[in-house]
C-alpha cells in the first residue's frame, strides 16, 4: 500500500481521484493538490460519497518547484501522479528529482510560447533520473499511452514486425453544445491546429492542418466518421521502439460543425497564442477563449454516445501478411454513472490510474525516463479489463 499525490483537479484529475479511491488496496493514502483548492475539495466530497474514503487536499502551484517540494516532503508519497497542464510537467520532474520520488504523467511537455510539443524535454532527464534510481513513466493516458501498450501487446503476441500502423480516436458522443472541447480548451485546440505530421520510410512528413480526410467504418455500430490526419505525441516515441515501422499516422474524428466553428475562430484571429495589447493589458486570445468555452467539465451530464479508440496494425506473423485491430469503446453515460466525468477524461484518468498502479506494485519497475512501449504490456492490458477499459482484438 502506497501513498500517491495527483496533482490537478480537472477533468482527468477528477478521474483519477475516484479510481485511485477505488483500489485502497494499492493506493492507502491520496492526496490532491490544485491552484484552486475549491476544485479540489469539490473533488474529495464527490470521492466520500461515491466511495466513502476521505482524499486530503493541498493548494499548489505547480509552476512552483519549491512549492511542490515543500508539499512531497510533507505528505511523502511514493508517486506522484501529473494530471495537471502540460506546461508543468518539467517543473514537477525537477521536484520529483530534489525529494527522490517517482513521476507519472499523461501528456508531454509543451513550451507555454510555442505550440509545439515533443519528448526531447523530458527524455533529457534520463541520466538524472537513472543515476537517482528514480522512474518517470511519461504519457500514461489513454493516447498516448493505451495506444502505446496495444502496439506493445501487438508486437509480443500478435506480430514478428509491425510494418504499419494508424492510431484511429473516435469521439462519437454528443454534448448538444454548439462549439465546446471535451478537455483543457487551450491544450485542445493547441493541438489541432498544428501541422500534421506522420512517419514514412524513416522521416516525418508534414501536411496542412487537418487536411487529409478519410473515412473509417467504426464497430459495434458506431458505423462510418471522417478522421482527420494530425500529429500526435506518442508517434515519437513508438517509431523508435517498435521493429520494423515502415508507416505510423495518427487520425481523429471531428463533425463539420466543430471544424466549421474552429475555422471562423482561426480566421478572425482567437485561436492565436501570440499575446495581443486590449486597453493597455496584454491578453493571450486562445486563453481568453478557453475562458468563455464551456468548462469541460460541465459537459458529463450532457454527453451521450461512446468514444472508440484503437490501432489499425499491419504486418507480418510467421511469415505470413497479418492485418489487427485492438480498440476499445466507452459510454459517455456509462462513464457519468461510475464517476461523474464523461468519457474523455474517463479514458485518459483510468489508464493514468493503471500506470501508477503498475508502478506502485512492482509490475512495471525501472531507473530513468520510460515511454509505455517500453514496459511489459500484459499486466497493464489485464488491469484495463478490470478496471473499465475492456478492450477487444479482431483480425481484419
Amino acid at each position: 500500500m502506497s501513498k500517491v499525490l495527483i496533482i490537478g483537479a480537472g477533468g482527468v484529475g477528477h478521474v483519477v481521484a475516484h479510481k485511485c479511491a477505488q483500489a485502497p488496496e494499492v493506493f492507502s493514502e491520496i492526496m490532491l493538490a490544485s491552484r484552486t483548492k475549491s476544485k479540489c475539495d469539490a473533488i474529495a466530497a464527490s470521492v466520500k460519497e461515491r466511495t466513502g474514503r476521505t482524499i486530503q487536499t493541498a493548494a499548489l502551484d505547480a509552476d512552483n518547484v519549491a512549492e511542490t517540494v515543500a508539499l512531497i516532503r510533507k505528505f511523502q508519497p511514493k508517486l506522484v501522479l501529473n494530471v495537471a497542464l502540460p506546461y508543468q510537467d518539467l517543473a514537477l520532474m525537477d521536484a520529483c528529482l530534489e525529494t527522490g520520488v517517482d513521476y507519472l504523467d499523461t501528456a508531454n511537455y509543451e513550451p507555454l510560447d510555442e505550440a509545439k510539443f515533443e519528448y526531447k524535454w523530458q527524455w533529457a532527464y534520463q541520466d538524472r533520473f537513472k543515476e537517482k534510481g528514480l522512474m518517470a513513466l511519461l504519457g500514461s493516458g489513454f493516447d498516448p499511452g493505451v495506444t502505446n501498450v496495444y502496439c506493445a501487446y501487438a508486437q509480443k503476441h500478435l506480430f514478428d514486425e509491425i510494418h504499419e500502423l494508424d492510431i484511429i480516436d473516435c469521439n462519437a458522443g454528443d454534448h448538444g453544445q454548439p462549439f465546446a472541447t471535451n478537455f483543457n480548451p487551450e491544450i485542445n485546440i493547441r493541438e489541432i491546429t498544428q501541422r500534421g505530421r506522420y512517419w514514412e520510410r524513416g522521416e516525418w512528413v508534414e501536411t496542412d492542418p487537418l487536411s487529409w480526410r478519410m473515412s473509417y467504418d467504426f464497430p459495434e455500430g458506431i458505423g462510418p466518421k471522417d478522421c482527420y490526419l494530425m500529429y500526435h505525441e506518442e508517434l515519437e516515441s513508438l517509431v523508435q521502439n517498435i521493429r520494423g515501422l515502415k508507416r505510423a499516422r495518427f487520425w481523429m474524428t471531428f463533425s463539420q460543425n466543430y471544424l466549421n466553428h474552429l475555422k471562423v475562430l482561426e480566421n478572425i484571429g482567437m485561436t492565436s497564442i501570440e499575446p495581443v495589447d486590449y486597453k493597455g493589458q496584454k491578453i493571450v486570445p486562445l486563453q481568453f477563449l478557453k475562458a468563455v468555452l464551456p468548462e469541460p467539465g460541465s459537459l458529463g451530464p450532457l454527453t451521450k454516445g461512446r468514444t472508440c479508440i484503437g490501432c489499425v496494425m499491419k504486418g507480418v506473423k510467421d511469415g505470413k501478411e497479418r492485418k489487427a485491430y485492438i480498440y476499445n469503446i466507452c459510454s459517455h453515460e456509462e462513464a457519468y454513472r461510475e464517476v461523474g466525468s464523461q468519457a474523455i477524461s474517463y479514458t485518459t484518468g483510468v489508464p493514468a490510474m493503471i500506470g501508477a498502479m503498475m508502478m506502485l506494485t512492482g509490475k512495471w519497475r525501472g531507473a530513468g525516463v520510460f515511454n509505455m512501449e517500453q514496459l511489459d504490456p500484459d499486466p497493464f492490458m489485464e488491469k484495463l479489463n478490470i478496471h473499465g477499459l475492456p478492450w477487444v482484438v479482431v483480425d481484419l
